[in-house]
This record gives C-alpha cells, sequence and structure tokens, in this order.
C-alpha cells in the first residue's frame, strides 16, 4: 500500500502567486524606544531549532530598536503553570509569554493577570488571519486576550502504511471498532499498535478530553457546567481501557516526548501527535519516511464529528509587565515573514501558520517537509482551523475561562 492511497482528499491550494503579500507590520516603522530597556520572553518551547529562530526575531527587532534588549527563557511543558503562578505572585513576571494553549491565556486574563491584545492584532493585520482563527482568544468583555502563534492538530492519528499494508489493512480507521482491530492486527514482531498516554499528565488529560467528544460528549456543556457524568463519557473510559493492551508497557508514565517517541523509533505501528513526527521521522528514523500519514483520530461511530484538538498555542502580554508598549510591538514583529517563517520551519507540521499571507508565501511553501508531505500538512492544516480544546469546545460554546 502506498502512502498516497490513505490521505484524506482535500485540494491543493492554488499555485502560489509569487511572492506572498506579507503582514501589514512589515511596512510599519517601529516607534522609538526609551534607550537601554529590557524585555524578556518565556516559551515552553525550546528546541535548538526554534531557538535559532527566535534568535533571528530577536535579532532583528533589536536591530530596529536601538537600546532595546530580549531575553528568551525556556519553560517548562508541564510546569508552566506555578512558573508562572511564581511570577505572578512576586511581580516579577516576563514581558511577553509565548505558546502557552489559548484556555491557560482565558483563566490568566479572567483573573487580571493579562492586558488586552486587540491593539496588536491591529498592528499585524486582522484581515491576514484565517477566518475565526481569534475567536478562542475573544474574552467575555469582547477583548482578545492574546493570539495565536500558530495552529496545531495535536491528535492525529499517525499510520505505518507498509506495517498496514503487511497486516492486510487497506484503508484507515475511522472508528474505535477499526482502530482498535488495526492496532490488534499490527500488534506482532515486538511492535505494539498504539503509543497512548496513561499517565497522570496534561497529555492524558488532554487526549482524553478529546475522546469524550469522539464518543459524541463534552466536558463542559455550553451553559459551561461540568457534563462529564454521561453515557459518552463512559464509553471514552471503556474505549480508552480497552486500548491499554495495545500499547508499551511504559504508557503508564508516557507524556508528550515518550508518546512521539513510540511512534518515530518504530515501537508502535500507529502514533498520537502533532505534525511534528514528520520532522523526527526525518531526522532520527528517516528509513520509515515514506511509510507515514496521518488522518484526524477516530470516533466511536462514522456519524460522530471528528474532534481535532488544537491548544491554539498563544502569545501573550503580562498585565504586570513594565514594558508593555515595547512588548506589544515586540509581539507584532514575531509575525514578519522572515523570522516567523524561520519558526515555523523548525518544526514543520508542528506549529502551522495562523496567517493567509504566510501559508502563501513560497519560502514556507519550499520546506522540504512540507514539500513531500503536503496533503498530510493540508489536512492538519485544515483540522487544526476547525480545533477546539478545553476553553472552546465547539462553536456553540462560549470562551471557558474554567478550564484553565
Amino acid at each position: 500500500m502506498k502512502r498516497s492511497d490513505l490521505k484524506t482528499s482535500i485540494s491543493r491550494r492554488g499555485a502560489l502567486k509569487g511572492l506572498a503579500a506579507t503582514t501589514a507590520l512589515t511596512a510599519m516603522p517601529m516607534r522609538a524606544f526609551a534607550q537601554d530597556t529590557t524585555i524578556r520572553w518565556w516559551s515552553p518551547q525550546g528546541a535548538p531549532a526554534q531557538v535559532d529562530a527566535y534568535m533571528t526575531q530577536i535579532a532583528n527587532f533589536e536591530a530596529a530598536n536601538p537600546g532595546v534588549k530580549v531575553v528568551f527563557e525556556t519553560t517548562s511543558d508541564e510546569g508552566y503553570a506555578p512558573q508562572l503562578a511564581a511570577a505572578f505572585s512576586s511581580g516579577e513576571v516576563p514581558d511577553i509569554v509565548t505558546h502557552l494553549p489559548s484556555f491557560a491565556v482565558q483563566s490568566y486574563y479572567a483573573a487580571g493577570l493579562v492586558t488586552p491584545f486587540d491593539d496588536v492584532i491591529q498592528m499585524i493585520g486582522p484581515d491576514d488571519f484565517y477566518e475565526g482563527a481569534n475567536d478562542v482568544f475573544k474574552a467575555a468583555d469582547g477583548k482578545y486576550v492574546g493570539t495565536g502563534i500558530g495552529n496545531s492538530a495535536a491528535n492525529m492519528l499517525w499510520l505505518r502504511t507498509d506495517l498496514m499494508e503487511a497486516a492486510g489493512i487497506d484503508k484507515a480507521p475511522e472508528t474505535w471498532d477499526e482502530l482498535r482491530s488495526a492496532a490488534q492486527a499490527m500488534q506482532k514482531d515486538g511492535i505494539y499498535g498504539a503509543p497512548l498516554p496513561y499517565g497522570a499528565n496534561s497529555m492524558t488529560t488532554l487526549i482524553f478530553a478529546g475522546v469524550i467528544h469522539q464518543a459524541g460528549g463534552q466536558v463542559f456543556d455550553t451553559d459551561l457546567n461540568v457534563a462529564i457524568d454521561s453515557q459518552e463519557t463512559r464509553d471514552a473510559l471503556e474505549f480508552y481501557a480497552s486500548m491499554r493492551e495495545l500499547c508499551p508497557p511504559g504508557a503508564t508514565n508516557y507524556s508528550w516526548g515518550e508518546a512521539i517517541t513510540a511512534f518515530v523509533s518504530g515501537a508502535t505501528a500507529t502514533g498520537i501527535y502533532t505534525g511534528r513526527v514528520l520532522g523526527n521521522v526525518a531526522d532520527q528514523n528517516p528509513s520509515i519516511a515514506d511509510h507515514v500519514t496521518c488522518v484526524r483520530y477516530p470516533t466511536k461511530a462514522a456519524d460522530i464529528a471528528a474532534w481535532t484538538f488544537n491548544d491554539f498555542p498563544s502569545v501573550f502580554i503580562p498585565a504586570q509587565s513594565q514594558n508593555i508598549d515595547v512588548a506589544k510591538n515586540f509581539a507584532a514583529s514575531l509575525f514578519n515573514p522572515d523570522g516567523y517563517i524561520q519558526q515555523l520551519h523548525a518544526a514543520p507540521g508542528h506549529v502551522l501558520p495562523v496567517l493567509k499571507s504566510i501559508n502563501e508565501n513560497p519560502d514556507y511553501q519550499s520546506n522540504p517537509i512540507i514539500q513531500k508531505y503536503p496533503a498530510e500538512v493540508d489536512l492538519m492544516s485544515s483540522a487544526a482551523a476547525g480545533g477546539y480544546n478545553l476553553g472552546y469546545e465547539s462553536a456553540d460554546h462560549p470562551s471557558n475561562e474554567k478550564a484553565g
């Protein structure tokens, strides 16, 4: 079976239009700031290629604003909450924070800890964002708490087409029963069927929230009351428990790193993760690169719509910052094409562009991973754009600050 046989049919965007339009900020002169100003930038995303991109963005901003220095500091994926809690408590806050999920930002804003972001969105160019891209960042007071630094599709189902062919599986699973059967058929010769997480951590929480929706349920109802006491949740628990025997013994402690490594290394026949899988396969296990594809994660039944978890990696500014004007201009500069495309290319497919002009930019499209896996990247882009999370469970749900 060829990888292309399993690709979801999504039309490729039209031919590239030459050098695409860039953001409104590109032509906007930076205002002068006080000399010897230092701002701190926090992010849990600190892979070497990403940090290289951040350094480009910092250097460009510092060159345009003599006397301003930007210091980048990494936080922990699992530990950002206590780190920020300590910063908010002490008043020693970073001036800008990126890559936290939107629902965390909504929670901080509701507590008065985040400054409104509306004027930054205006600097970037509101019409350049994909339609609805900022809805998840709109607070109850009508203001925006931040914007997305990118989109992600966190619960894609990754498949090894060579193992599927060997097991006689001729199509990607669309329902839980089909997924379970496929995983069982491919679990042999030391390879497990799936790498689902069962540890007490954020990945298990977020993936299982998706499973509840894939059963047709919800965590909060549209009045934001807890709604997990339902048959759908019980069905989700039963399915999740049934998959445990198809996962490696270490899945009891799996979080994001272990889950992606299990699939990329070849230890499991399926995976669940964002598009970071593609770059990791190219770097760490290129022998399977021609046999990797993805689909949206299966649901309990074919008549239940797929539900993609997009944590809407954010950029926001703490209200206690002493350099809010500088921070806002730096935040807007993060979307300038040169640095932003480099940042996206640091993990192609993992963080997807939120601006139409960037997606159409030939420099963005020229990445080898994006060129090798156009159907997968298009599918993830489509799934992420229509994605949800605990702070924004559906189009019928208001923004939920309780989710943070």
